[in-house]
């Protein structure tokens, strides 16, 4: 009885280390979106693959009206279910009040913390140089989304709008899938 309980505790963990080791998400596009020329362009948005094992995402945004002083951020995730439909978050920020002090916002952390380590995003307003997110790896995205927070596979787009003095500035599409 013993060993039966421990060879089916091996199998169920093995089965968990093939399981992660062979599920992650994939981005599938990225959409970057400048309502104001004049106030801010974005630079570069890509994908690239540099191997089947290894890619990543860049964003730089270059900001023509600095500093900026009043951010506003919404973020709006969304499942493929015949059609793309709210799904958990749509959350909106004020981002330098965020920036400042971090602990009220679970859900905007959660979201920060994709892609934080790899952006100059790291202090609190005003803003006066360009905005960069710098080969974000597709593996740091898929721990986020698969082991700090498990969601369900299937296909997903992330909207995030960005306001500044109230005003509609730029808009990231990103779409992908949880295998």
């Amino acid at each position: 009885m013993c060993r039966a309980a421990i060879e089916l505790f091996s199998s169920f963990l093995l089965f968990l280390i093939i399981h992660n080791a062979y599920s992650g998400f994939e981005f599938t596009n990225l959409k970057c979106i400048s309502y104001n020329e004049s106030f801010c362009s974005f630079e570069y948005c890509f994908l690239k693959a540099i191997n089947r094992t290894y890619k990543y995402v860049s964003i730089k945004v270059k900001l023509h009206k600095v500093p900026i002083k009043k951010v506003k951020i919404n973020f709006a995730l969304y499942q493929r279910l015949n059609g793309y439909k709210p799904f958990l978050y749509n959350v909106t920020f004020d981002g330098c009040k965020y920036l400042s002090n971090m602990k009220g916002y679970p859900v905007a952390t959660y979201i920060f913390n994709l892609f934080a380590p790899y952006s100059n995003i790291n202090h609190s307003c005003p803003y006066d140089h360009d905005i960069i997110v710098e080969k974000v790896p597709f593996s740091h995205v898929s721990a986020q989304m698969s082991n700090i927070l498990p969601f369900p596979k299937s296909s997903y787009a992330f909207f995030s709008e960005w306001y500044s003095d109230g005003i509609k500035r730029a808009r990231i599409e990103s779409y992908g899938t949880l295998t």
